[in-house]
């Protein structure tokens, strides 16, 4: 199915090979269509991933297995002289770390890993400068075949304890495919880039939306363990071919939330070890080296300099000194072939009492290697690795940023340290490290929207009689009935999918504050800055990582009836209108993926909505966001402070993940053939507008409404 021999027996059915048809096409205003694909060179060896460390679901109605699909290793290593379709791919033969079944896996008792054998020990030589040394010369790998790793699936539900397997066979299920149709749902696409962002984006709604369920149902479980395990079994995956060097599609400074997103676009194959690596053959000789490494904090790493990391080996150092095996071995072997090596450095994630946020730091080279006493006592192995040059910053923008949040004073070239003068719950900085401008011209900065009409005068909200906050779950929640059924954020603050209109939990409700239905009206929660961008005025962007579906903040201005004449004519550059409100717009979820029915029909359309605000003379950071072709931003309609669904409050979320310093954007819109839309009884213009958005999928070209009006 995937154009190449295969080179050990697989027990799984093949993957599939999707027939797929692009998405709909959106209505302006909103993100640029994405759909569920996979990016695969078409003479790529399989990925390998690896099955996580214990089972984590059952939950057959969902329509995903107990545990991931176990993709095996190929049994030959590929010749580095060979010049396929991926810069450099290779066919891994003991590059992943399985985890196994029972007290032996792979001749190493209690271990989750592979070592790869060699036919004559390392032979250690003198050290040189008072370290230890690791050996002199390389060991060739013998042709041995590797075993296949075992299934988890004899593991009980909620049990961390091993499946017994003496004096019987243990049964293995194979992975459950969704018994549906997702040709409209899956569009294909050779652009690694767009590929590795519906994958991330894909993966991560269907998490989001596993997580919504799971709390319905008062169950503690991985949900993107769960969410991993639809993705490998629909065969959703990005550069499935193991490779030395960059990923096609992931970029110096991208962030992930958990281990899976790294496999799942070929980043990284580990979900357990900090070491991926594989065994290549170099000309007439084979070598196990390393691809990529994760400091995780696990061990005593030494990270203070930005451009070098001092990594400690894999292996336990707290009762016995670490061998040289294993990822051990390979970045020995890469010190001696000076190949590049993947590092992702990891923080903690402030929004979490117990994650981390991944990033991509870029490619290294080790430098030297020695081994040296570690605190418990024991000999661990230490590699020097060196930044390579002329690459993006990666984690020196988190160091920077993480200054920045502590101290913002120590923020340079600030024209004004607050530009909301105190309206915002964090300070917003407005930056200029382009030229001499001041700031933006003059404007009232203001959180709230301003209606024309008294709030009062509008359909009020029907309230909840929760006692203290809105639960999932609570078929007597008529906030949560509103949002159909589930209420529309997770614990954490998250939004779990798009609709055409949220119900928040208004003053007319019985719940808290605290409660999680009130989450946009608690205003910005993130550190923003104002900058001068090169050739598009001012922008944003946000000293915080930002997760996919957190709040961003609000449109605010003033709302208007229509379109006011001004008297030199000129457009209004802060002007949001909604043209069209597509219901079957839901930021990527796709139902079928968890065998769900579809809730809307694709034919279905919903009316523009009659909301004009314009933020020329009053607004807040909102209206500093430039529009993007590719935007990681989008808008949600929401109420919470009456019932008139045809003025509701516009409010932006991250699209995806968006690492610190970036700039925000989300899409203005494309008009069509038409010159303008009618509203009410009078006749808006709008025209095209050049777009400098710099993105690959840039249209040229965004909606700009016209300041004047036809009566």
């Amino acid at each position: 199915m995937d154009g190449y021999p295969r080179q050990t027996p697989i027990s799984l059915n093949d993957p599939i090979v999707l027939d797929v048809k692009p998405l709909r096409s959106l209505a302006p205003m909103f993100p640029a269509p994405l759909g569920f694909h996979t990016f695969s060179p078409p003479s790529g060896p399989s990925f390998v991933c690896v099955t996580p460390f214990g089972s984590f679901t059952s939950p057959s109605e969902f329509g995903y297995s107990s545990g991931f699909c176990p993709l095996y290793p190929n049994s030959a290593p590929q010749d580095l002289n060979q010049k396929p379709v991926d810069p450099v791919s290779f066919k891994s033969r003991n590059g992943a770390a399985h985890a196994g079944q029972g007290p032996n896996v792979n001749g190493f008792p209690g271990s989750a890993y592979y070592s790869p054998p060699f036919s004559t020990p390392p032979k250690m030589v003198t050290p040189l400068n008072g370290k230890s040394p690791l050996f002199s010369r390389p060991a060739s790998a013998s042709g041995r075949k590797v075993k296949e790793p075992l299934h988890l699936s004899g593991y009980e539900t909620g049990s961390s304890e091993m499946p017994k397997t003496e004096g019987k066979k243990v049964k293995h299920k194979r992975p459950k495919k969704v018994d549906s149709d997702l040709s409209t749902l899956t569009s294909s696409s050779h652009d690694p880039w767009e590929s590795v962002e519906v994958i991330l984006m894909t993966f991560d709604a269907i998490r989001r939306r596993i997580m919504q369920l799971d709390e319905a149902r008062d169950v503690k479980q991985r949900q993107d363990l769960k969410a991993g395990t639809v993705m490998m079994n629909n065969d959703l995956r990005a550069n499935k071919a193991k490779r030395i060097g960059q990923v096609p599609g992931v970029g110096v400074g991208d962030i992930f939330y958990f281990r899976i997103e790294m496999c799942l676009v070929g980043l990284n194959s580990q979900t357990i070890a900090g070491i991926d690596y594989m065994t290549a053959r170099f000309g007439d000789e084979e070598d196990p080296v390393a691809l990529c490494i994760i400091s995780a904090g696990v061990y005593e790493n030494t990270e203070d300099d930005v451009d070098v990391l001092i990594y400690s080996g894999q292996g336990s150092s707290s009762k016995d000194d670490q061998k040289l095996e294993r990822g051990n071995l390979a970045l020995e072997r890469s010190l001696h072939r000076a190949n590049e090596i993947r590092v992702i450095r990891s923080v903690k994630d402030f929004g979490s009492l117990t994650g981390k946020i991944y990033i991509y730091d870029g490619l290294y080279k080790i430098h030297e290697s020695w081994v040296e006493k570690a605190k418990s006592g024991f000999n661990v192995f230490k590699y020097k690795l060196i930044r390579e040059p002329g690459q993006p910053d990666g984690i020196a923008v988190w160091k920077l940023a993480e200054k920045w949040r502590e101290n913002a004073s120590s923020r340079g070239k600030v024209i004004l340290p607050d530009i909301s003068s105190g309206m915002e719950s964090r300070p917003v900085c407005l930056v200029n490290e382009v030229d001499d401008e001041k700031g933006p011209n003059h404007f009232i900065y203001s959180t709230k929207v301003n209606y024309l009409s008294p709030i009062t005068s509008l359909r009020p909200l029907q309230g909840c009689m929760c006692s203290s906050v809105c639960l999932p779950g609570d078929a007597n929640c008529s906030c949560a009935q509103q949002n159909g059924g589930d209420l529309p954020y997770s614990a954490n603050g998250i939004l779990v999918s798009r609709k055409p209109l949220i119900y928040e939990c208004n003053n007319s409700c019985c719940c808290s504050v605290n409660c999680r239905n009130r989450l946009t009206q608690k205003g910005i929660q993130l550190h923003f800055e104002v900058f001068k961008t090169s050739e598009r005025g001012w922008g944003l962007r946000c000293w915080d990582p930002i997760r996919a579906g957190t709040f961003i903040c609000e449109y605010t201005g003033e709302i208007i009836d229509k379109i006011r004449v001004d008297e030199d004519g000129e457009e209004d550059e802060y002007m949001f209108q909604t043209m069209h409100a597509d219901q079957t717009f839901r930021w990527n979820y796709g139902p079928e993926l968890l065998g769900d029915p579809s809730c809307v029909d694709l034919r279905e359309k919903s009316k523009p909505l009659s909301i004009i605000i314009s933020a020329k003379n009053m607004g807040n950071i909102s209206r500093f966001m430039n529009h993007s072709c590719s935007p990681n931003v989008f808008w949600q309609p929401v109420l919470y402070d009456h019932g008139d669904d045809e003025y509701p409050h516009i409010m932006f979320f991250a699209i995806k993940h968006i690492p610190p310093m970036t700039e925000l954007t989300y899409d203005y819109g494309l008009i069509g053939a038409q010159d303008g839309y009618a509203i009410g009884s009078n006749f808006q213009s709008r025209k095209n507008k050049k777009c400098l958005c710099g993105s690959s999928k840039c249209r040229g070209s965004f909606c700009q409404i016209l300041s004047k009006s036809y009566e």
